[in-house]
């Protein structure tokens, strides 16, 4: 049995080990490429794309019946922003920056340069399988570095329609695409890659994180976690509830910054539930019949998770939490309708893990510290979401907490703008991507100093005694 194993971890490992070789053999010429040829490149991936949006669509409805216009506005629209954003951007942003001289360099000039990394590994995700794989694909691009990209085997229509994208946009030696399962992960991990970029759950984040230790490789992790909304006494409640129902229920709930769970306040609770089930109505259907057969609302991946968040249901209202709305399963199709549970206590079992599926818990509070101690205690989340009218009141959250990014009075949104990093702290990640942030993520600044004819330094050089004693200790008062 060991040997078996060996010769299907030999045959798994040489098709990688040629890949890679090929992209590091390619990565010193990328690394030279100019703008205007980082740009064409950019330029094919997207009249490609755009010309091939049917067959994605199609692609993303096979593997977890994605509806149309979530395919479009949460998979295409993210990654035309973000081609968008860096075509007009990037010869501006691979300009060497001039920095200052300090006095006591005087005859020197400084410069950052931005460099690309070299072979940068992209371990995609399956929850948006397409805006997820190609916006890191983009900004590595970019950046100038050659790129192998695996998408998730858990939507294997999406990886094929992505392989066929990239075999016809690049060269296989600037951008390769590898298909498998876990198998072909670890076997990529144990590849020297000068950069590993990581979207997915913090359990495999800890394992790339390690594997990247082995290489020195520098890494993003793009994790989760529990990402809380909060809505105050002073909050608009019928906005707050549409406004969530939809972030939450946005592809049946599998978003790394869905609103996890809704702390709100005890003066609000009855009002935001009654808006909660208006909008269920509004947007899926009045019935739970007319809900399970709506064409708007996703499935989950597939078995495991649907047990799993199953099980995190079952879990808690066995405890007593109560069915606001939906409640229905459906094992055969992997639909669990959108659900909203109340009475919801903080040892409940849908608030001892990211719940990635399509169930909201309402939690009541009176206390804001009683909101702050809970946020703290569930890690640094990739999200956190206020709706307040209350300006204080934000700040004093903002202040009292840490997350990876923070909308006030609406969800999700933020990750659209090019122009705010996107990426966690602590436990929901580390480096952030998106616009610029993503092209200095991916780079190296790498210092430049010229000297020209004059120079300082003689006047340190040893022995030391004398004069470059005393310039040595006047220099040093210069800071004091």
């Amino acid at each position: 049995m060991r040997l078996v194993r060996t010769q299907e971890t030999a045959e798994t490992q040489r098709p990688l080990q040629e890949a890679f070789e090929r992209l590091q053999a390619r990565r010193w010429q990328q690394a030279q490429t100019d703008a205007r040829e980082r740009l064409a490149r950019l330029e094919r991936l997207k009249a490609l794309l755009l010309d091939r949006r049917e067959a994605m669509a199609e692609a993303l409805y096979a593997d977890f019946r994605k509806p149309r216009a979530e395919a479009e506005s949460t998979e295409l629209l993210p990654v035309l922003m973000e081609l968008a954003h860096t075509l007009k951007h990037l010869k501006s942003w691979m300009k060497p920056r001039k920095v200052g001289t300090p006095l006591l360099l005087a005859g020197t000039s400084s410069e950052v340069r931005y460099e690309p990394k070299g072979v940068v590994l992209v371990l995609a995700p399956w929850n948006y399988p397409l805006a997820l794989a190609l916006n890191p694909l983009i900004t590595a691009v970019a950046a100038g570095n050659c790129v192998m990209l695996k998408p998730s085997e858990k939507t294997p229509h999406t990886a094929a329609f992505i392989a066929s994208l990239v075999q016809d946009t690049f060269d296989s030696s600037e951008v390769a695409v590898v298909q498998g399962g876990p198998e072909v992960g670890d076997a990529l991990l144990r590849l020297p890659f000068d950069h590993i970029f990581f979207t997915g759950g913090p359990r495999i984040g800890r394992k790339v994180m390690e594997a990247a230790a082995r290489h020195l490789s520098s890494v993003t992790l793009e994790l989760g976690g529990k990402s809380p909304a909060v809505v105050d006494a002073t909050a608009d409640v019928k906005a707050a509830a549409e406004r969530i129902i939809w972030g939450k229920f946005l592809n049946a709930g599998q978003t790394c910054i869905a609103p996890d769970y809704v702390y709100v306040h005890a003066s609000k609770e009855e009002a935001f539930l009654s808006e909660v089930k208006e909008a269920l109505e509004r947007f899926y259907g009045k019935t739970e019949e007319a809900r399970r057969a709506s064409p708007d609302l996703c499935r989950l991946v597939d078995a495991a998770a649907f047990t799993r968040v199953r099980g995190l249901l079952d879990r808690t209202v066995t405890a007593g939490a109560r069915v606001v709305a939906g409640g229905v399963v459906d094992e055969e199709s992997r639909y669990i309708a959108p659900t909203v549970l109340a009475d919801v206590t903080e040892e409940a079992a849908v608030m001892e893990e990211e719940i990635f599926g399509p169930v909201l818990p309402v939690l009541r509070y009176e206390k804001p510290e009683k909101v702050v101690e809970t946020i703290r205690g569930g890690g640094k989340p990739l999200a956190l979401y206020l709706f307040s009218q209350d300006e204080d009141a934000v700040e004093r959250l903002l202040r009292q907490t840490s997350a990876g990014g923070t909308m006030v009075n609406n969800v999700v949104i933020h990750i659209t703008n090019p122009n705010l990093p996107f990426g966690g702290t602590g436990q929901s990640g580390m480096g952030a991507y998106h616009g610029e942030a993503g092209f200095r993520e991916l780079s190296h600044a790498r210092s430049v100093m010229r000297q020209g004819r004059a120079s300082l330094a003689h006047f340190f050089f040893p022995p030391y005694t004398g004069k470059a004693q005393q310039l040595a200790r006047l220099a040093s008062r210069l800071f004091e």
